[in-house]
């Protein structure tokens, strides 16, 4: 008999707000607000003690501060975020190598394997979270299920610092007397739709039938009518197994000329490059994203030569992509994406004098690079126009951007 699937959903609590209060010991049982312009900006996160104000991630800063008018509002340091999601990550992989990246701050594992390393999922979910809470000195909670939709719904309920697990067979006896807004893709523009046809709990639409749902409802009912099942199939996809990994921020300020633009991408493709090497991987593609003031967004990719897992080479080929474009409106966001992944590189054509032993000048350099960043952090070695732009320093201004993973 095969057994059953383990998926734990981890989702750091608060994140933002829980590390300035880590950092500054002044912040800590304060409400505390991580975000950024107070007219433009939004929130980026919201500590629990500002939370009973009606603050949430994705306000507005203008209408967070009238909220809560006594809260600290602090500037986001994104290499602060970056660097505590590293040793959050790394803890992850001491457990299983399937670990699916959402955010900085949250991932899907499959323990279904570890079992018999480390004990039952609970007790995996336990140990992981006490590893944070040692080492990184930061909660998380943890749903554990048989499916990814039923994990990230138990560790909602888990939250702040705790777990919830859903044994297997349980599913439908969880989800159904929870608000249908639950199931995923349920928005505000449906729920009413739905409340009008009667259907207010997950058991509701669970108990009508998938060709009444999609009559009625449409074409997306099915799955919603799929999830209430506790059905969901999907697999835990690593970043070995990953179509692309990406890094982007979004800025303070719109930046208007490429010379601001220049060192904001290339710490973007130090930091693809480091998570290629971490999965084992390097990519033939590189795209660079760029989202306008108007939030117009466009793209563009190239094909390397040969495959690469390189900062300074992702950072090249997205500086040439820069360049090729006509700049004439204000920047509010970038990113770099590595595309295109492979776990080996084809050995190359061997040319007329054999090539020297032993890896190359730039394959040891950037694995001393990594055992530096390992020990002393992300901030501890960067190139010159990283750190001269700020964007190597954690009090940089960059305002962070949250990537979820498609």
């Amino acid at each position: 008999m095969t057994s059953p699937r383990a998926i734990v959903h981890v989702d750091m609590d608060a994140f933002y707000a829980s590390v300035e209060q880590r950092d500054a010991p002044e912040l800590r049982g304060q409400p505390v607000i991580v975000g950024g312009h107070p007219t433009r900006g939004v929130v980026l996160a919201a500590s629990y003690e500002v939370r009973p104000f009606g603050v949430r991630s994705a306000m507005p800063m203008s209408q967070a501060v009238r909220l809560a008018p006594r809260a600290i509002v602090v500037p986001p340091r994104p290499r602060a975020y970056a660097e505590a999601s590293e040793q959050v990550f790394e803890i992850f992989e001491r457990y299983t190598p399937q670990v699916e990246p959402l955010s900085l701050d949250e991932a899907f594992l499959d323990v279904t394997a570890s079992r018999s390393l480390f004990g039952p999922p609970a007790a995996i979910a336990t140990a992981l979270r006490a590893d944070i809470a040692r080492e990184v000195k930061l909660n998380a909670s943890a749903g554990i299920a048989e499916t990814k939709f039923v994990a990230k719904v138990a560790s909602d309920f888990a939250k702040p610092n705790g777990q919830h697990e859903v044994p297997p067979g349980t599913a439908k006896a969880f989800l159904h007397p929870l608000s249908v807004s639950r199931l995923w893709g349920i928005g505000a523009k449906t729920l009413p739709r739905l409340e009008g046809l009667g259907i207010r709990t997950v058991g509701d639409l669970a108990a009508k039938s998938p060709e009444w749902l999609e009559l009625n409802v449409g074409s997306g009912a099915a799955h919603w009518w799929a999830l209430a099942q506790g059905h969901d199939e999907r697999p835990v996809i690593s970043d070995r197994e990953a179509k692309s990994i990406g890094a982007q921020d979004t800025f303070e300020e719109d930046v208007l000329d490429k010379a601001s633009l220049k060192p904001q991408i290339h710490g973007q493709a130090v930091r693809v490059a480091r998570r290629l090497r971490k999965s084992g991987l390097k990519a033939r593609c590189v795209q660079l994203s760029i989202k306008y003031a108007d939030f117009t967004l466009i793209t563009r990719r190239k094909t390397m030569p040969t495959p690469s897992d390189d900062g300074q080479t992702l950072y090249r080929v997205a500086e040439a992509l820069l360049e090729a474009l006509p700049l004439e409106r204000r920047v509010r966001l970038t990113g770099v994406s590595a595309q295109e992944l492979v776990s080996e590189v084809p050995a190359a054509q061997l040319g007329l004098f054999e090539a020297p032993a032993g890896p190359s000048r730039t394959t040891r350099l950037n694995e001393a690079l990594d055992r530096i960043t390992s020990k002393y952090g992300s901030t501890a070695v960067a190139t010159a126009d990283l750190t001269e732009a700020g964007t190597a320093d954690e009090g940089d201004r960059a305002m962070f951007h949250k990537p979820k993973r498609p």
